[in-house]
C-alpha cells in the first residue's frame, strides 16, 4: 500500500493500489523499448505521443540531487546539468521519470542538433512520458494511463525545460499522417493498460515516417577533394556475433564533425576488417577500426542486397553498446 505520505498514490482506486510495491529508488535504467512496426491503426485501447528525435533518459531523485541516466546506463549530468537542475527544483522529491532529451532545429527534434553539444550553446528540453517509482513505491505494473495522471499531478511542468509528452487518444491513423505532413519521424503506439517492463515489448510500437537507426561505424575512406579528415564512414549490425556490413554513408558531416570522428577513428584503427563479409566491400581506401562508435543513420530503404539506400549520417551515439546494434526490421501487425 502507498506510504501516508505520497497523495498522489492515495487517489488511486483501491485495486490499483493493490498493484503498488514498496522498494528503493531503481540504480539502473531499466527502459521498456518499443517493437518497430510498418501497421498503422487505430484503436481505442492504444494511445499515440509523437516519436522524438533525441536521447532516452531516466531521472531519479531519492531525495536530495538528481541522477540522469543514458538507456545504458552512462550519467547525463554532465552533459546535461540545466536538465538535473529543473528536477532538483521540483516539490516533489522522490520519482524515477523516463523520457527523451531533445534539441529543436527549428519545429522539429534534431538529433543532429543535439549532437552538437559541447561545442556549442544548443538549448534542450526534457519530455517525459512515464513515472516508475514515486514516493517509495515501484508503479510500473499500474496500467499506463494511471501512470500518466500521476506524472502529470507529481511534477510541475511550468520549467520551460520540462515538458510533459502529451498524447492522443485511439485514432492512430490520422495522427500518424499528421505526423509525416508535419515533418515528425514519427509517433509511438502503446497499450492504454500495459504495465511497464524493463525490456521490449509489443505493447509499445513505433511508426517511423523515415527510416532511421543505429549503426556501427567499422571503417572509413579517404577524403576526396577539399574535404578532410574522411570521405565516407562504412556502417555494419550485428548479427548474432557476426558485424554484417550495411554500407556507406558519406553526407551529413559537417567540418567540426568530420574533426572530431577523424581524431576518434585515428584511435581506433586495426589491420584487419571487422565485417564479416569483407569481400563484399569495394573501397580501395578503406581504413578498418575496431567497432565500437555506434552513429545514427537515417535513409530512404534497404535494397534487397542488404545496403543502405540514400543514407545521412546524423551524429554519434553514446548511449548505446555496439553489440546491441542488429538491424531493425518491422514486425507485421498490432
Amino acid at each position: 500500500m502507498a506510504e501516508p505520505d505520497a497523495p498522489f498514490l492515495a487517489t488511486l482506486p483501491d485495486g490499483e493500489r493493490a498493484l503498488l510495491r514498496p522498494a528503493p529508488a531503481p540504480t539502473h535504467a531499466g527502459a521498456m523499448k518499443a517493437v518497430l512496426t510498418d501497421q498503422r491503426f487505430s484503436d481505442a485501447g492504444w494511445i499515440f505521443e509523437r516519436k522524438l528525435d533525441g536521447v532516452r533518459c531516466i531521472a531519479v531523485r531519492d531525495g536530495g540531487a538528481v541522477t540522469l541516466l543514458s538507456r545504458n546506463d552512462l550519467s547525463f549530468n554532465a552533459r546535461y546539468p540545466e536538465i538535473a537542475a529543473a528536477l532538483e527544483a521540483q516539490p516533489q522529491r522522490r520519482f524515477a521519470v523516463d523520457g527523451e532529451i531533445v534539441a529543436f532545429d527549428g519545429a522539429q527534434t534534431s538529433f543532429a542538433k543535439l549532437a552538437q553539444r559541447g561545442r556549442t550553446h544548443v538549448p534542450v528540453f526534457f519530455y517525459i512520458f512515464d513515472v516508475l517509482w514515486l514516493d517509495g513505491q515501484d508503479v510500473r505494473a499500474l496500467p499506463l494511463r494511471s501512470r500518466k495522471r500521476l506524472l502529470r499531478s507529481a511534477l510541475d511542468f511550468d520549467d520551460t525545460s520540462l515538458r510533459f509528452s502529451t498524447h492522443r487518444n485511439g485514432d492512430g491513423e490520422a495522427f500518424f499522417a499528421e505526423a509525416c505532413r508535419k515533418g515528425w519521424e514519427g509517433l509511438v503506439a502503446k497499450r492504454a493498460d500495459s504495465r511497464y517492463v524493463q525490456t521490449r515489448s509489443r505493447d509499445w510500437l513505433k511508426l517511423k515516417c523515415e527510416q532511421g537507426q543505429e549503426l556501427v561505424i567499422g571503417g572509413y575512406t579517404a577524403p576526396k577533394g577539399s574535404r578532410a579528415e574522411l570521405g565516407a564512414l562504412l556502417l555494419g549490425y550485428y548479427d548474432d556475433s557476426l558485424l554484417r556490413y550495411a554500407g556507406k554513408v558519406g553526407t551529413g558531416f559537417d567540418d567540426a564533425t568530420l574533426q572530431t570522428l577523424g581524431r576518434r577513428l585515428r584511435d581506433l584503427r586495426q589491420d584487419e576488417p571487422p565485417f564479416a563479409d569483407p569481400a563484399s566491400i569495394r573501397e580501395r581506401t578503406a581504413t578498418w577500426v575496431r567497432p565500437e562508435l555506434v552513429a545514427q543513420v537515417v535513409f530512404s530503404e534497404w535494397t534487397t542486397a542488404g545496403r543502405l539506400r540514400h543514407p545521412r549520417f546524423l551524429g554519434l551515439r553514446d548511449d548505446k553498446s555496439a553489440r546491441d546494434v542488429g538491424r531493425e526490421a518491422p514486425t507485421h501487425g498490432a
